[in-house]
């Protein structure tokens, strides 16, 4: 939302500057009648003050609430790329239709409704939710003649790269991000088709996809498509700009003012760049301006003819140079570090030099390194940043530290052609994180305290560093040599230690942005996350037995670590709710039915997981009912469906795989399942939270308990991973029907053959997008209900 505040202060255009497309915007819009044309698509490169001109649009209609005596503005979405909440179109129905409820007031108690009716329409495809929570309350209302048009904006599309949906195929980013954006696209133009009293602002990068879907015939007759590069006088607005932040800085030099004037070309961003160079605490603003002016003149007498791109990436690449010689390589490394981060770190609880002192930890730089190489940056990176610890208006309770003022920085140092001696390869800093985790992790038991902001960090953070260290597509992925390593490293450290951290760790002033843990960190064989998903990893795992104990040793220890918690008895719902742990069992239950659906014979009644959730019931834990309420809707609805036909669990050596985990046969610290029997740090437990229950605890100590558990070796041994014939073999992953050819999504052509979406008539039809609603799916959510049905009967 516009006024959310994630996005606080929220980017408006300067005083006195963009009026020309403001007011081509609103003379479109029309308030009360609405345009002829149902849709604006406003375009223009990065940096040219797209969200800017987005977030003064609806502040202007806002203002005019009472004078009209209705909100002209119905909802705003705002996609953000590096936001998981808002670089994919998982919440943008559900959002727009709060907005609308709360903007249309008598809209409000049909929404409610539809919500009541189905409470499960929050997780159906972004068409049905349309359909039930938009287009039919609507309808509900009858004649809509009488009701005022609304504006819906939608900034950033191009910013919408993710689809939310697990793959079932390699996956790749730029084909994931054409698809998701048309997608959009056309939820927005079957809304705008059935003549409801909307209209839709759209605003994105000139993207080619774009711009052949919304210049198609199914767009013709609805949109009107305006170049904000062509709208108004830039080198006046921009003129505007300078002058009054000169002015504020006492920079009041003619020369300056034009110079600077001139060097911008009327580019919004190239001038605001400049601005924030010049203001800083260590050097004169004066001098700082002309230094740039001189440079950017004689460094490239080309870049009066080039475009004004060229002229922002000479500038960033003056002020890279504008640091020390002798602190350069530093700054590189520490960029390297923030842009292999990819974890990321909560904004409410870390600021800018809290971050980097947490990098400069795992990187093995000494205290205040990285801050002191990169503290002249500041036009780049928002070094003051501080914390936002108002969490009141937020929905959830967390949100990304952003480094980089505009993400035109972010892309200019991952193109070697532009930044040149300044080219960043996240996959270093990837390395040299995930080797600083292991090496911190290698000292971590259960009695280890993790006040430290790196350990807590660590805790979490390392799956997600590995996981995007060998499935990057856009960089060069690790060597056999790196992997090899890297497991070996992994095979000393006590992962349950580990993981029970990460799972009771504080959620309230959590380090790490996102604290749970994919369901990849449990799943068998090559499909777990630290193989790489291509051929060389899949040979890797299959010919390396470092590789696949490393997979057992994993989850061995994931599992191990949720059930000693279960054992304990954690409450998730102290003063906050324990969402990493919740997730945790929801894997553990997902995993066992992704195998039952596989292993026919297993008996899974007497996983140790499960026989824990069990007793628990028995004991008439206090939390239960409400626990296994939380943990059956997350694993009902996350991204497990995409593996439901996945015969990695079928060439175990008839289901031994899945419950003999031998693949760490030779990890003495697993040899035989007893790996933690002799592990004082863990046998006893002592000092965790009084726990002396698990040194008496026969069926834990040694992992006794589930090789004595009555069939729950699954836990122990595993086997059939180092045979993993159902991988490379595996039909539902390379040629998986229901989503290749998932008829009614990737074909999709303008939902031809999708009777029920094209006539929208209550998505009776629909017949197009079954693939998606109920494809193999069916069978794993069968299997998950048999699990829960069982732990929760009385008998």
């Amino acid at each position: 939302m516009h006024d959310s505040d994630e996005r606080f202060p929220p980017p408006l255009c300067h005083p006195g500057t963009r009026e020309a497309v403001i007011y081509r915007v609103l003379e479109w819009y029309g308030y009360q009648e609405g345009p002829g044309k149902p849709i604006m698509w406003v375009h223009a490169p990065a940096g040219y003050g797209k969200t800017a001109v987005a977030g003064t649009i609806a502040a202007t209609l806002e203002a005019k609430l009472v004078k009209l005596n209705f909100n002209p503005l119905g909802a705003t979405f705002f996609f953000w790329r590096t936001s998981p909440e808002r670089n994919s179109p998982t919440r943008f129905i559900i959002t727009l239709a709060y907005q609308l409820s709360m903007s249309i007031p008598e809209l409000a108690p049909h929404v409610e409704n539809a919500v009541r009716r189905n409470p499960m329409i929050l997780t159906k495809a972004l068409e049905v939710q349309m359909a039930k929570l938009v287009v039919e309350p609507f309808k509900a209302l009858g004649d809509t003649k009488d009701v005022p048009n609304r504006l819906i904006i939608v900034d950033g599309l191009d910013e919408c790269i993710s689809s939310d949906r697990e793959s079932r195929v390699e996956k790749k980013y730029a084909e994931d991000q054409e698809v998701v954006q048309v997608r959009v696209l056309d939820l927005i133009r079957v809304l705008a088709s059935h003549g409801l009293p909307l209209s839709f602002l759209i605003l994105s990068r000139p993207e080619a996809w774009i711009k052949q879907h919304i210049g198609s015939l199914w767009f013709e007759d609805l949109v009107e498509t305006v170049d904000l590069y062509e709208v108004g006088d830039h080198m006046n607005d921009v003129e505007t700009f300078v002058r009054a932040e000169l002015t504020r800085l006492g920079v009041g030099e003619e020369d300056l003012v034009k110079g600077l004037v001139r060097e911008a070309a009327g580019h919004m961003l190239f001038a605001s760049t400049v601005i924030r160079h010049i203001d800083c605490p260590y050097d004169e603003p004066c001098q700082r301006l002309r230094n740039i002016l001189d440079n950017h003149s004689s460094s490239n007498p080309d870049l009066a003819h080039s475009t004004p791109f060229s002229s922002l990436h000479e500038l960033y690449r003056q002020i890279l140079r504008s640091c020390p010689e002798g602190n350069r390589p530093v700054m590189i490394e520490v960029l390297e570090d923030i842009m292999g981060a990819d974890t990321g770190f909560n904004a409410f609880e870390v600021d800018m030099n809290r971050a980097i002192s947490i990098l400069d930890s795992l990187s093995s730089r000494a205290p205040g390194v990285g801050m002191r190489a990169i503290r002249g940056l500041q036009a780049v990176l928002d070094l003051a940043g501080a914390c936002n610890s108002n969490r009141d208006c937020m929905d959830d309770d967390r949100q990304r530290l952003e480094f980089f003022i505009h993400s035109s920085f972010g892309e200019f140092l991952l193109d070697p052609r532009l930044s040149l001696e300044f080219y960043i390869d996240p996959q270093k800093g990837r390395r040299r994180l995930l080797s600083g985790c292991l090496r911190y992790m290698s000292s971590i038991t259960v009695n280890t305290n993790l006040d430290e902001d790196h350990l807590q960090y660590i805790a979490v953070a390392w799956t997600d560093i590995w996981y995007y260290l060998v499935e990057n597509l856009e960089q060069e992925p690790p060597g056999k040599a790196v992997l090899l390593d890297m497991f070996q490293k992994l095979l000393t450290v006590d992962l349950t230690a580990c993981f029970v951290h990460a799972l009771t760790q504080n959620q309230l002033n959590q380090i790490s942005f996102y604290p749970v843990f994919g369901l990849r960190v449990i799943f068998a064989g090559a499909r777990n996350f630290m193989i790489p998903q291509n051929t060389d990893g899949f040979t890797l795992f299959d010919s390396e037995p470092f590789a696949q104990q490393a997979v057992s040793h994993v989850r061995i220890s994931y599992k191990a670590a949720v059930l000693h918690l279960l054992r304990q008895k954690l409450n998730p719902y102290t003063n906050y709710i324990n969402f990493p742990f919740i997730v945790a069992v929801s894997n553990c239950l997902a995993d066992i039915s992704l195998a039952i659906s596989s292993i026919k014979l297993w008996n899974w009644k007497s996983d140790g997981i499960v026989h824990a959730l069990k007793t628990l019931k028995r004991e008439s834990w206090e939390h239960f009912d409400v626990f296994m309420e939380d943990v059956s809707e997350y694993a009902c609805h996350s991204d497990v469906q995409g593996y439901a036909s996945d015969k990695s669990y079928e060439g175990y050596e008839g289901g031994q795989g899945y419950e003999g985990d031998k693949g760490s046969e030779a990890d003495k610290g697993y040899k035989d399942g007893k790996g933690y029997e002799g592990d004082k740090g863990y046998k006893g437990y002592e000092g965790y939270e009084g726990d002396e229950g698990d040194e008496g605890d026969e069926g834990y100590e040694g992992y006794e308990g589930h090789e004595g558990d009555e069939g729950d070796e699954g836990v122990e041994g595993d086997g059939g991973y180092r045979g993993d014939e159902g991988y490379e073999s595996d039909g539902g992953y390379e040629g998986e029907e229901g989503y290749k050819g998932d008829e009614g999504y990737e074909d999709y052509e303008g939902d031809e053959g999708d009777k029920g979406y094209e006539d929208y008539e209550g998505y009776e039809g629909y017949e197009g997008y079954e693939g998606y609603e109920s494809d193999e799916g069916d069978e794993f959510r069968e299997s998950l209900e048999i699990v829960i049905a069982f732990i929760q009967d009385d008998e």
